[in-house]
């Protein structure tokens, strides 16, 4: 069992540059096709100061970290037993190439099912921008098969 001591958890802010090439290559591999995710005339033409982030891009910013699954060596989770549950985003304003974001994790959960045979770990993370301002936030649920 996980102990319930690690709800609040939080490991070290990460703070990531947004680059263009990087937000070019995460559209392309999520199939994107709207040029304004590749193409920067499109992305100013359309309102942007720059390429904006496909959804989701958010996610992979927090894998920047130097070691992504240290939370789980911390709580004392066997990787091998990780399932990804759900993820949820809210979005307040775009990420743009160019900017820089500060992500703040917090895991603000941990309960079981199934008699303890399944652990949920609740992880919400917050993103801001380089002049502080509120870009969004990412809940994902963890599943740790016991």
């Amino acid at each position: 069992m996980i102990d319930r001591k690690f709800i609040g958890y939080e490991p070290d802010p990460l703070t990531v540059d947004v680059e263009k090439g990087r937000l070019r290559f995460f559209a392309k591999a999520i199939g994107q096709k709207d040029p304004i995710y590749i193409d920067e005339d499109a992305a100013k033409a359309a309102g942007h100061s720059s390429l904006p982030a496909p959804p989701t891009f958010l996610f992979t910013l927090d894998l920047e970290r130097d070691d992504p699954f240290r939370m789980f060596a911390d709580l004392g989770v066997d990787l091998g037993r990780i399932l990804h549950g759900t993820q949820e985003f809210k979005y307040r304003r775009p990420i743009r190439a160019g900017d820089r974001i500060t992500l703040r994790s917090k895991v603000v959960d941990i309960y079981d099912k199934k008699g303890g045979a399944m652990e949920f770990i609740v992880q919400t993370t917050w993103a801001t921008n380089q002049h502080g301002e509120d870009v969004g936030e990412m809940t994902r649920v963890i599943v740790v098969r016991n």
